[in-house]
């Protein structure tokens, strides 16, 4: 694992605070939280299903919608898109600043989530369901 990557992991565990709560990091910085898995189920396989159905960019429609959520404990924002279990972090080190404007984030995070939802390359499983 890369040293960004360890640093994206480290931010999903700070912003993730449920405990119970699974979760799965892709290359890109997409994070598909899974509140209802269950014992046996694979983790990653789960994640990549919604990433192929509810990832990949379609403008024009819901899936080409997004938020821009700043984060009070974490430098950074967080980018929202139609499904609530995908998310993208973007912390100021990744060419965006407090000046940047938010619309501009936005697509950054976007675009993140339509490249996971293309090469499907998970890097993190976080298996909280025993916790």
């Amino acid at each position: 694992m890369t040293t960004e990557e360890e640093e994206l992991v480290a931010a999903w565990r700070k912003l993730i605070s449920d405990d119970s709560r699974s979760w799965v990091l892709f290359e890109n910085g997409t994070c598909v939280a899974l509140p209802d898995a269950a014992p046996g189920d694979d983790l990653a396989a789960k994640a990549k299903a919604l990433m192929r159905e509810w990832g990949p960019v379609v403008a024009g429609t819901p899936a080409g919608d997004f938020n821009v959520l700043p984060i009070a404990d974490l430098p950074g924002w967080v980018v929202t898109c139609h499904h609530p279990d995908i998310l993208v972090y973007l912390s100021p080190d990744e060419m965006v600043t407090e000046d940047t404007p938010e619309m501009m984030i936005g697509l950054i995070g976007r675009s993140r989530r339509d490249l996971d939802a293309a090469e499907l390359t998970v890097v993190h499983v976080e298996d909280r369901r025993g916790a």
